[in-house]
Order: structure tokens, then C-alpha cells, then sequence
């Protein structure tokens, strides 16, 4: 679980991991506190290890939020569904609404264009008049370190990256 600074609950940044095997968990632990050896004194790893713990000062900003989750989760609905309502009046844009039999939380917003010309220009727009839009993230086999990694050509993932465009989506 991300708790980046833009996600429904966030601690700033770093994130949890969950286990249903508990030699997972444990050997995730350990790696993520530096993969030392248990020891008084001594300094010594026995795996590459990080330094992934999360200070408890920003632990408790996540519990203190947790708290107020079924808030924010309405409000993410509450905002989801004015754009839904919103873009009806737009033939040529898709907000893109949760699945039937699914209950999405809303993390993030976004609208389908009919193509990257159209993608493009709202992106313009939108930024011009003071609307911070983005477009979804950069394919990773778009950028240079990864030009020549293996892909099946990406179509549809293609597809969707030249007409997505993220929309405001914070808690208020």
C-alpha cells in the first residue's frame, strides 16, 4: 500500500506492506531494516538490506488519518460523481467510472479523450486557465533507459496513455 503524498491517506511517503505468510513478512522486515544481523555490538548483514522504516511521527500522521478514512472515501465519491455528472455534457470526453459489481475509492480521476490531439489540448487548456491536469504517467519503455526492453507492442496500454488525462482528485 502507497502512502505517497497523493493518496487518499498519506504519510508523506513510503508505504506498508501485508502478508498472509509470516516467513514473508518477517524476512520483508528484516531486509527493510538494513538486513543486520541481530547483535549487540556488531554490524554485520547477511542479505542487501534498506532502510525502508517509516519514522513514527509519520505513522502516526497515517493512523490520524486512518481515522478519518470512510470521510475521505465519501468525499473522493461525493467529488467522482460531479465529474461524472459534469462530463455527460461532453460527447467527445469518457470519465472513466467504476466498473459494474466493483466499489472503486477514487484515488485518482481521470477523463478518456478521443485522441492525443484532443488529449493534448485539454492538457493545455485546463493548465492555461489554472486547472493542474496531468497525463498519465510516462510508459516505461517510452523512456531512454528502457527504449530496448522487450514489450508485446503495448497497444492498449499505448492506447490509453495517448488519451487519459489525470483530473483534480484530492480530499477537500
Amino acid at each position: 500500500m502507497s502512502f505517497n503524498g497523493n493518496k487518499t491517506i498519506t504519510t508523506g511517503g513510503g508505504g506498508m506492506l501485508l502478508f498472509q505468510n509470516e516467513e514473508l513478512g518477517k524476512l520483508a522486515k528484516h531486509l527493510s531494516t538494513q538486513a543486520k544481523d541481530p547483535h549487540r555490538w556488531e554490524f554485520v548483514h547477511d542479505h542487501i538490506g534498506y532502510n525502508y522504516r517509516m519514522p513514527n511521527i509519520n505513522a502516526a500522521l497515517g493512523c490520524a488519518q486512518l481515522e478519518q478514512l470512510d470521510n475521505f472515501l465519501a468525499n473522493k465519491r461525493e467529488t467522482a460523481e460531479k465529474y461524472s455528472t459534469f462530463f455527460e455534457n461532453y460527447p467527445d470526453i469518457v470519465f472513466f467510472n467504476e466498473p459494474t459489481d466493483c466499489r472503486s475509492n477514487y484515488w485518482l480521476n481521470v477523463i478518456i479523450m478521443k485522441d492525443k490531439q484532443a488529449q493534448q489540448e485539454f492538457l493545455q487548456y485546463s493548465n492555461d486557465n489554472g486547472i493542474m491536469t496531468r497525463p498519465i504517467w510516462e510508459l516505461m519503455n517510452r523512456l531512454p533507459m528502457f527504449k530496448d526492453c522487450q514489450t508485446d507492442g503495448l497497444s492498449n496500454t499505448r492506447w490509453f496513455a495517448d488519451r487519459v488525462v489525470n483530473i483534480p482528485s484530492s480530499v477537500r
